[in-house]
């Protein structure tokens, strides 16, 4: 087990590479005024301006020499010992649309959608799975008919489509939820300091603070990204589980099982639940990368303060120096998640350490 954890570590290096290098190479489609935005937030109008800020920050220089520089850094000729950029320092550029420099884009916004995708992935994966073997053992009687049909109907709804049926419903005609992060009283409360802020995600700080009205505000607005979110996300698990499951079923190792007296539910739960939950736990971390990178859609739609909110704006209005910040985060992420993954498949099939 050990040495397979240690295999999948030194593959991350490796992969954070690839990701980096990628991006650099998307940024060599701007032109070098564009790409100096990465260090300094006004690229001087005068053309001979220019041409000095792009030597300052060494955007001539050779591919493999810039890309070095955009890692690490690079000494400001100007001011020895100031290091200009560097994305290992956390400087992934500056964001004219948001105003604001990347880093503090996600520092900011990154809370708001960690809090929807600890909420959103809960009953996600527990109803998503959880349908998904109910309907695999109750295989073609009336619960499994139902399940399919749920299934089928969540994954023919597209997530914007969806998301604008029960803002009209629960929003704009019964005024049940709400959309955004909290209503502006809260958000008073928290720039004047009365609501003081410990973890940034609002409904932890509440239960923190005492404050059961501001956590019941919260999740006003979190119910219509979150039911949005996880009915989709149901239907994908509930097929995935199924088809999985009913593999699990069919295999020679049940009918041993069942021959040698072994119970309904240890034939399931010790048997094939196991082996069927592997495919899941694929799913299952890519979710979580979709939900922690930011789902821009759905949070366009519920105008959710979080990192897809502040892509989808960078996009719109061709921001591209926030698109690529943004983008090698979320990679980031995705390695991560892998990782996790994988080690998730050795502790649910022994035999994978071996292989």
């Amino acid at each position: 087990m050990i040495t397979y954890i240690i295999r999948r570590l030194l593959l991350v290096p490796v992969l954070l590479f690839g990701v980096t290098l990628i991006i650099f190479l998307m940024l060599q489609f701007l032109t070098p005024s564009d790409r100096a935005a990465l260090y300094i937030r006004d690229i001087p109008k005068n053309p001979n301006a220019i041409e000095g800020a792009i030597r300052r920050y060494g955007l001539d220089k050779p591919l493999p020499v810039q890309y070095w520089n955009w890692l690490v850094g690079i000494e400001d000729p100007n001011h020895p010992g100031v290091i200009l950029g560097g994305i290992l320092r956390g400087n992934l550029g500056f964001s004219r649309v948001l105003a604001q420099p990347v880093k503090d884009v996600i520092a900011e916004r990154f809370p708001a959608t960690a809090e929807l995708a600890l909420w959103a992935y809960l009953p996600i994966i527990g109803i998503g799975v959880w349908l998904g073997i109910q309907a695999a053992i109750n295989h073609n009687k009336f619960f499994d008919q139902l399940a399919r049909v749920f299934s089928i109907i969540g994954y023919s709804f597209p997530v914007f489509v969806f998301g604008l049926l029960v803002l009209m419903l629960f929003y704009a005609k019964l005024r049940w939820f709400m959309p955004g992060r909290v209503s502006d009283w809260v958000t008073a409360e928290i720039i004047g300091g009365t609501f003081p802020i410990h973890t940034k995600l609002i409904t932890v700080d509440a239960l923190l603070n005492g404050r059961f009205d501001v956590f019941l505000d919260s999740l006003r607005h979190l119910f219509l990204p979150v039911l949005t979110l996880s009915y989709i996300s149901w239907a994908q698990f509930l097929r995935i589980t199924r088809a999985s499951m009913l593999e699990s079923l069919g295999q020679d190792y049940m009918t041993t099982a069942k021959a040698k007296g072994v119970s309904r539910r240890e034939q399931i739960n010790k048997h094939a639940l196991p082996n069927a939950l592997i495919p899941v736990a694929t799913i299952a971390g890519f979710t979580v990368v979709g939900l922690l990178g930011g789902v821009v859609i759905t949070e366009t739609i519920f105008t959710y303060p979080g990192i897809g909110n502040a892509a989808a704006r960078a996009a719109a209005q061709l921001d591209v120096i926030a698109v690529l910040g943004l983008a090698l985060f979320n990679g980031t992420i995705l390695i991560m998640a892998n990782l996790v993954v994988d080690i998730l498949y050795a502790v649910i099939d022994p035999r994978i350490r071996l292989s």
